[in-house]
């Protein structure tokens, strides 16, 4: 992949059929749970923004399930691609934290098909390629290496958790 359009463009035509859940949470489960679906049942894959899921210590993302993740999987990415924004930073290391949990029993990464995860790992690639300077300035070169190899379907030696 040369360019973001590019990437995106792949990542669009790999989670075009991934449906829109009824519900992205145990929203039963507590009230945080039921808040952070509430978001998400109010949001779509051209509507979901930087400030619903670019904060680490409340990020409704972490409830999601590996289908509503799969979902919104586009807007991730171009979130991803954008430049860091000035109250949340940059989204790309809150997606590796989602992207790497749980190394190879990761949620999304058992629920995507080779195409999914083919161009999860594209855009990985892109991202260790051409934001090489937001990578190293958040100390998180060996975990996008590692995670990247993990969507490839390589089992990198240490798992560890990615930076957050």
């Amino acid at each position: 992949m040369n360019t973001d359009k590019q990437l995106l463009a792949l990542v669009d035509a790999a989670f075009a059929a991934a449906t829109r859940p009824e519900h992205f949470t145990d929203f039963r489960h507590c009230c945080e749970c039921a808040e952070h679906d509430a978001l998400l049942r109010s949001r779509d894959r051209d509507s979901l923004r930087i400030d619903d899921v670019g904060h680490p210590g409340w990020d409704p993302l972490c409830f999601c399930s590996a289908e509503g993740i799969a979902y919104f999987f586009p807007a991730l990415a171009r979130l991803a691609l954008a430049a860091p924004s000035p109250r949340h930073g940059w989204y790309g290391e809150q997606l590796l934290f989602h992207l790497g949990y749980g190394f190879g029993d990761n949620r999304f990464l058992l629920c995507c098909g080779t195409a999914q995860r083919q161009a999860v790992a594209a855009l990985l690639g892109h991202l260790i390629e051409s934001r090489a300077a937001l990578i190293d300035a958040g100390g998180c070169a060996d975990e996008f290496l590692r995670c990247h190899a993990l969507w490839r379907g390589e089992r990198p030696d240490t798992p560890r958790e990615p930076c957050r």
